[in-house]
């Protein structure tokens, strides 16, 4: 069986991370499978998904240093040269992270570890209401 869903996630961007593990959790919960995997998609190129401890020294910190120093906000970016906008850092972050995530779940639980959770980082310089594709496969 395979069920699709979407979530919205409003960001404010600037590598705002967004822990959605509940709302994911709940389509999990709510879909009638009881064992299978959840893949999820952000639609977009400037924000990606990952799993991670959420915490406020990791999710306002330590990440956006991380990406900073991989991908500096104030590098140059052909990107920018081409579009005449500000984010090509936000692009090629995005890129590294990855735009996707598969979860299995058991007896429509996520089985994700106990310090594990489900985020999206916007990377993008304004706010933005986020899609996140949520595609079920299992039985």
């Amino acid at each position: 069986m395979i069920k699709t869903s979407q979530l919205q996630v409003q960001t404010r961007g600037n590598g705002q991370v967004v822990n959605i593990t509940d709302p994911v959790a709940a389509i999990v919960a709510d879909c009638g499978v009881r064992a299978g995997v959840i893949t999820l998609f952000t639609v977009g190129s400037t924000a990606g998904l990952t799993t991670t401890e959420y915490e406020p020294g990791l999710a306002n910190h330590d990440l956006k240093a991380a990406f900073e120093r991989i991908a500096p906000e104030e590098g140059s970016y052909e990107h920018e040269s081409t579009w005449h906008d500000d984010n090509g850092h936000s692009h090629v972050r995005a890129s590294l992270l990855g735009p996707s995530l598969s979860v299995p779940f058991v007896e429509g639980c996520l089985t994700l570890g106990t310090w594990q959770q489900i985020v999206l980082v916007d990377f993008d310089t304004r706010a933005r209401t986020r899609i996140v594709v949520c595609q079920i496969i299992g039985e």
